[in-house]
């Protein structure tokens, strides 16, 4: 029996090990909290920093292949599992993916369109930038900055004086504002044959910067779904990419993709899957790094996910007298403001 590493013990390694023992493999956590959500379903934990060498190498002696649940594992710790175990998604994407203006940089150089951005090193930078924009734009941290955090916007006689200092000085990027009539992701996978399968575009609604609900099918046309997918197949080529990838966009009211950001790993987004596909993005993902054949993404329903935020945990049992729900709870103690505390998916026509 073959066993997956995967580093990182929130929600979606805990699904990842799910669908992993389904396919027969064994799953050990790497994650510095002890019985975490991940923790709790795998076969085992090494209750250890990311970067700690010691356990990276006992996590490599131990797997067939090492895989992660977010993107802000260290680079450096990637690339040293790298030299004692296969690791996919490979590093690259995480680089890429970690650091905001080199995502939209590598996005452009793949030919898929992003908003305009500016590199802010400095208030001067910051003005300038502004200026460039019209005095509007979103200002985000370059790194580790998810779910709306680490982001602030501007509008047209906004003032930025001393923001780039209350910001911590670190490195920032501008984005001009983007007029745009819905949100969209897709959700794709590449296998270690080169094989891609992509799942229907999700249309995205995000409360205060979360993801609120993704409903599918989503309300665009046959062109946009088909830009949607050619990108993915862009950047899942130029990564060599191994694994299952999400890409946001916006759609512009002339059905133009502006791609928002990307996700080297399974996607809040694609949770619709599990109910309404008969193989998921997690199954989909441990078939990629595992060396299966993908699956068929086939969509047999219509569906809305929504994620079950903070308190909204309390309403499960509403959830549950209901017909054609699917329940998911991630195993965590507390609800808090803005937490991810499960998610539904609710079934709401069949295409079979």
């Amino acid at each position: 029996m073959k066993t997956i590493g995967i580093i990182g013990g929130g929600q979606l390694g805990r699904m990842l090990a799910m669908a992993a023992s389904r396919l027969n493999f064994r799953t050990i956590i790497l994650e510095p909290q002890p019985d975490c959500p991940a923790a709790q379903l795998a076969n085992s934990q090494i209750v250890a920093a990311y970067d700690d060498r010691i356990a990276l190498a006992q996590l490599a002696d131990a797997c067939d292949v090492v895989t992660y649940e977010f993107e802000n594992v260290p680079v450096e710790a990637a690339r040293y599992l790298e030299k004692l175990v296969a690791v996919y998604p490979p590093p690259q994407a995480l680089e890429v993916a970690q650091d905001r203006l080199i995502e939209k940089q590598y996005l452009n150089s793949c030919g898929i369109s992003t908003a305009g951005f500016r590199a802010v090193d400095s208030q001067e930078d910051l003005d300038k930038a502004l200026a460039e924009f019209g005095g509007k734009g979103v200002l985000k941290t370059r790194r580790l900055g998810y779910d709306g955090k680490g982001q602030m916007v501007f509008r047209a006689g906004d003032a930025a004086d001393g923001v780039y200092a209350r910001l911590g000085g670190v490195p920032l990027i501008l984005e001009s504002f983007v007029p745009f009539a819905r949100e969209i992701s897709i959700i794709a996978a590449r296998g270690l044959d080169g094989h891609i399968e992509c799942y229907d575009p999700a249309e995205n609604v995000h409360r205060n910067g979360i993801l609120h609900t993704s409903t599918l099918p989503a309300n665009i046309g046959l062109a946009v779904a088909v830009q949607a997918r050619d990108a993915a197949l862009r950047l899942l080529n130029a990564l060599d990419y191994i694994g299952v990838l999400g890409i946001e966009f916006f759609v512009t009211d002339d059905e133009r993709l502006i791609a928002n950001e990307i996700a080297p790993r399974v996607h809040n987004s694609g949770h619709w899957t599990e109910a309404a596909c008969a193989i998921s993005q997690f199954e989909q993902h441990i078939r990629a790094v595992g060396n299966l054949p993908l699956g068929d993404p086939f969509r047999h329903s219509d569906c809305v996910m929504q994620n079950l935020i903070g308190d909204v945990i309390n309403e499960v049992e509403a959830w549950a007298r209901l017909k054609d729900v699917l329940i998911h709870l991630y195993g965590k103690a507390q609800p808090r403001p803005g937490r991810k505390m499960g998610h539904i998916t609710r079934l709401t026509g069949h295409r079979l």
